[in-house]
């Protein structure tokens, strides 16, 4: 197959610039972190249960969330719908290694966009979060920063 000419003239999606990673155990923050590094994310913030989540995406507002089901003091599920309601805008993909068939449905039901199974190889850890932040940069039709705020409404005509 060639390529479409004049393919290379259009810029690349944008990916999200930073994230939230929601998680109890601190080595696979470090992990996750590693990872989102590769992808090209230099700035993340870090929560190790859903209390500290909800405070971290209210004062960072960051452009994804990277979320665990299992949690502390409030579970990543409770924590994704409190999240989706308070900032819809947000992309969350839940990273967890719980993998039955209704907890993924649960999530997707309530706004997350994609399921990465932690336990997976690092290889395909990294494909999946790809393939996650694509799937937020191809949903921002804009070009804007992908999980960034829509600007106010601005005065009436």
């Amino acid at each position: 197959m060639h390529p479409v000419p004049g393919w290379k003239d259009f810029p690349p999606m944008p990916r999200p610039a930073n994230a939230l990673i929601v998680d109890d155990e601190p080595h696979v923050r470090v992990l996750i972190k590693i990872l989102l590094k590769q992808l090209g994310i230099e700035t993340v913030w870090e929560a190790a249960d859903g209390t500290a989540a909800l405070e971290q995406a209210g004062a960072h507002h960051p452009n994804v969330i990277l979320l665990d089901i299992n949690l502390p003091q409030v579970n990543g599920i409770e924590v994704l719908g409190r999240l989706k309601k308070a900032h819809p805008e947000i992309p969350v993909v839940i990273v967890s290694s719980q993998s039955t068939m209704k907890t993924v449905m649960h999530a997707r039901e309530l706004g997350a966009i994609s399921y990465v199974l932690k336990h997976a190889p690092r290889a395909e850890v990294l494909q999946m979060l790809s393939d996650a932040f694509d799937s937020i940069a191809e949903s921002d039709p804009e070009g804007g920063e992908a999980g960034a705020q829509p600007p106010p409404p601005g005065p009436p005509a």
